[in-house]
């Protein structure tokens, strides 16, 4: 990192002197205003400790290409500090309100994951809060190269991520954006992997049906008609279906997903025009909808509602990466046994063999493919808890891919452990956390503790 920052030592040494109290039984927590979990949790008693102060950009260096930044830095305000400087992070997550640290510390993607990977892919440095107090830095070639490695998908049970240096990229004033619709997975697939392959510098798509498939492919561009503004009243992910071409400023491309929650809005009423417009454009985001979720899980408003009709309710909320080869199997599985549509679909770059991050491990031989659905599963049929969000685990599993562990899981400790590293974790914790002073990592994603 650069000459340490007045400010952020500061904030550092007050965080080390708040934990240097904390003693007792219960394990540290994070006092959080907000959260990108999707999964419900019956936590016990945490010491809570408060790293609200660490939300500061610190440098942007746009020739060597690289920022540093806090942890609790949103992507709203990273993008907003690198994009005046004709950069952008490497890999910016699709909503404004997730953190530098913990997209990180979970797993991030976007539309340039087909070159850059996940955001872990894109970490060049970083600061780790331990639970006894130090501060590690963590580099891919010092001593603690373990930790840099092992810290992705760790959820905040090795320790948090005070500061990170993250790869940067150059970008244009304006994305130019086209739409290719397919009848076909098999030749939706085979367009992804050639767009993979081209010049393009951002490839996803949404499968809206068995027949629907929409690759969107994109580039960056200086000059363009007048912008399309999905911000308010247009809805993004409609346009897939009504234009073959589309042009956006960059801010707007990279938060094109961000008004709608991708496409969940719906849930709230919101693709009708009148109540977009009764709702207001400051309240149509990612953070708007994620604290009506969560009011109506404290509630119970939809449960009682789907009781009343005699349905049995599950919320399906995904991302799983499959190998490319495996992608066309997969989503049959999905049509097929779930029934969750849209679906978004990403491409990963095969992972890079010299940095095998040890808790979300993929091949270094294979390009993979994200899957994102998100809904409910209802029915009149009875099923245990959990019977959907099972069947997508033991189906990714059986595919050799991975799923994303901000949201439900079912595994068993045994499936867990083979899936995400547990040896290599288990070492990570005798060396960083040997008092147990956090959570484990199965205890907190499965046991929702």
């Amino acid at each position: 990192f650069m000459p340490e920052d007045a400010g952020h030592a500061r904030r550092v040494a007050a965080l080390r002197a708040q934990l240097a109290g904390r003693h007792g039984r219960a394990p540290l927590g994070l006092t959080k205003a907000t959260s990108n979990l999707f999964r419900d949790r019956s936590e016990g008693a945490k010491q809570r400790l408060d790293l609200a102060a660490f939300c500061h950009v610190l440098a942007v260096d746009p020739e060597a290409q690289w920022v540093d930044t806090e942890g609790l830095v949103g992507y709203e305000a990273l993008v907003g500090a690198t994009l005046p400087q004709g950069v952008m992070p490497a890999v910016v997550p699709q909503l404004k309100t997730i953190t530098a640290a913990g997209a990180v510390a979970g797993v991030g993607i976007e539309a340039t994951s087909f070159r850059y990977g996940l955001v872990h892919d894109t970490l060049l440095a970083i600061d780790v809060l331990l639970p006894d107090g130090e501060v590690v830095h963590c580099t891919p070639d010092n001593e603690h190269r373990d930790l840099f490695l092992g810290f992705p998908n760790s959820y905040g049970t090795l320790g948090y991520a005070l500061r990170l240096r993250l790869r940067t990229q150059p970008v244009k004033a304006r994305v130019q954006v086209c739409h290719r619709r397919f009848a076909s997975a098999d030749a939706f697939f085979d367009a992804l992997a050639a767009a993979c392959a081209s010049d393009a510098d951002f490839v996803d798509g949404v499968v809206f049906g068995r027949d629907t498939l929409v690759l969107s492919v994109a580039r960056f561009a200086d000059g363009s008609p007048s912008p399309s503004d999905y911000g308010f009243e247009r809805i993004y992910y409609r346009s897939l279906l009504e234009r073959a071409e589309d042009w956006l400023t960059t801010a707007g491309y990279l938060w094109r997903w961000d008004t709608d929650w991708f496409w969940n809005s719906r849930q709230f009423g919101l693709q009708h025009a009148w109540l977009r417009r009764l709702v207001g454009r400051q309240r149509l985001n990612s953070r708007t909808y994620t604290r009506w979720m969560r009011w109506n899980a404290r509630l119970g408003l939809t449960r009682a509602w789907s009781r009343l009709r005699g349905l049995q309710r599950e919320s399906v909320i995904q991302d799983v990466d499959l190998p490319l080869g495996r992608a066309p199997e997969f989503l049959d599985f999905l049509h097929r046994e779930i029934g969750i549509v849209p679906i978004w679909i990403c491409p990963v770059r095969a992972a890079d063999p010299a940095q095998p991050f040890a808790l979300y491990p993929l091949r270094s031989d294979t390009p993979y493919l994200n899957f994102g659905f998100w809904d409910v599963v209802q029915g009149r049929g009875r099923h245990e808890p959990g019977h959907f969000n099972r069947r997508v685990e033991q189906e990714v599993i059986a595919l050799g891919g991975i799923k994303s562990l901000y949201s439900d899981s079912f595994f068993s400790r045994d499936e867990f452990d083979r899936a995400y590293g547990g040896e290599a974790y288990t070492a990570l914790k005798r060396k960083y956390d040997p008092q147990q002073r956090l959570l484990g990592l199965f205890e907190k994603c499965v046991m929702r503790r």
